[in-house]
């Protein structure tokens, strides 16, 4: 079992990555807003009082947590993210890594699809 974390850069493409993900059988994901700590060292004043043009110079990544069996699903997920935000070598794509699990507690167990 292993662990898949992704941090897209560019919200757009959220809903693209989770039909590509549910195409390959990942249908179980954890997404939550993110920042990155570059960002929250800027020491940016905030511009509460200036008028509002309703456009914020913040904006955040989403990130993403998917447990998969094997790793060719984690494969899988790199290569349908890949497909969709490009190489993620290059800048403003985003970030992918995943490591084996050891422990699991708490989780039924993953059911293998027959294909």
């Amino acid at each position: 079992m292993f662990m898949v974390m992704f941090v897209l850069d560019d919200v757009i493409f959220a809903d693209d990555i989770l039909n590509s993900w549910s195409e390959i059988g990942i249908t179980n994901a954890t997404i939550f807003d993110s920042r990155g700590l570059n960002r929250r060292l800027k020491k940016v004043i905030p511009m509460r009082y200036a008028f509002n043009t309703g456009v914020s110079e913040e904006t955040g990544k989403l990130t993403f947590f998917v447990m998969v069996e094997t790793d060719q699903m984690v494969k899988a997920c790199l290569d349908a993210i890949e497909k969709i935000v490009g190489d993620l070598n290059q800048p403003n794509t985003g970030i992918f890594t995943a490591w084996p699990l050891s422990i699991i507690k708490g989780i039924p167990p993953l059911e293998k699809k027959e294909r």
